[in-house]
């Protein structure tokens, strides 16, 4: 495993951004363990968590980019750090947003930040996915603006589980939509390096959480 990887996982740790214990996802599984990003909270966090994705975005896509796009809400802050981490990388692009409504007065529209046009090659960046859902309501709010190029997505983690078939939700958004997907880290990688690692005085994951974690991918691992 890449030493950025490894530290992006204590980053989530640190910032209490992963953590364990009993959850129920968007989609509705019972899951012993969730990330939620709304807990990057000040700017020095988002500059870093800016710096994983832009290694992570840079190693899949390259430079070759116009558009980061980040689905409301919490895609909102993660294009705005990232393309900041790329700009000091030398790769200068631009930020997108959607509204959840769309705005009828001033600057109207249903954008934010760099308008979308014809020739566009795109990347959307979001937190984590688990049955795939969301981007099902992203494409179309990137497709209506006009003739673009979707290159892929981004996530902070892949959760390596099942999305609406036997396939990994991420194997099931690059087949059915034609686009690459990735991920900073995935999950297999997350329990391995933290199974039995102690931090902070305490084992992170220790055998009772594993074998819930594996019972857990008994369900919804991709087989």
């Amino acid at each position: 495993m890449e030493n950025y990887k490894k530290e992006f996982i204590d980053f989530m740790i640190d910032c209490e951004v992963l953590k364990f214990g009993d959850f129920v996802t968007k989609s509705g599984r019972n899951t012993p363990f969730f990330v939620n990003t709304g807990f990057y909270r000040s700017g020095a966090q988002l500059s870093k968590l800016g710096k994983y994705y832009a290694e992570a975005i840079r190693g899949a896509f390259g430079d070759n980019f116009d558009i980061l796009f980040g689905p409301a809400y919490k895609g909102i802050p993660l294009s705005v750090a990232t393309s900041m981490a790329l700009s000091e990388e030398g790769v200068d692009v631009k930020y997108c947003s959607n509204r959840k409504e769309v705005k009828d007065h001033g600057d109207t529209g249903i954008l934010l930040g760099s308008p979308i046009k014809d020739g566009d090659k795109i990347v959307i960046i979001e937190d984590v996915t688990t049955a795939g859902t969301s981007i099902e309501e992203t494409l179309p709010v990137i497709k209506a603006q006009g003739n673009v190029d979707v290159l892929g997505l981004v996530v902070s983690v892949d959760r390596c589980e099942r999305g609406q078939g036997e396939k990994s939700a991420l194997v099931e958004i690059s087949e059915k939509y034609g686009i690459k997907t990735t991920a900073i880290v995935t999950m297999n990688e997350v329990v391995e390096y933290l199974y039995n690692k102690e931090v902070g005085g305490r084992v992170i994951i220790d055998d009772k959480l594993k074998a819930a974690i594996d019972e857990y991918y008994k369900i919804y691992g991709v087989k």
